[in-house]
């Protein structure tokens, strides 16, 4: 009887011991492969987006965009402006929600 209850609790251990060693196999696997190089095509990726975002801040906008982009970029805002009407379509627009009131009706 003593033996049983030894073995189950030993189950119950060995389970739950080995649901923790899998997890932390599972982390410390994404941590080692964060800490090693990245192959030569993921770096070759990450140096071009890392330009990419320098050469835009230098240049306030799309890199390399020639004049028929602003041309078109043009265009494109003058007809939203036709069809939606007036305010500036180059920012988020600001919502304003007014707090309902709640007054007690006579009875």
């Amino acid at each position: 009887m003593i033996l049983r209850q030894i073995l189950r609790l030993s189950s119950l251990f060995h389970s739950a011991v080995s649901i923790h060693v899998r997890r932390n196999i599972g982390l410390s696997a994404i941590v080692f492969n964060k800490t090693k190089e990245l192959d030569p095509v993921q770096k070759l990726f990450l140096d071009k987006i890392r330009e990419y975002n320098t050469k835009s801040k230098q240049a306030g906008g799309p890199v390399d965009a020639g004049p028929d982009f602003q041309k078109d970029m043009n265009e494109s805002l003058a007809r939203l402006q036709r069809a939606y009407g007036e305010g500036d379509l180059t920012k988020f627009p600001e919502f304003k929600f007014e707090e309902p009131k709640f007054d007690e009706t006579p009875k």
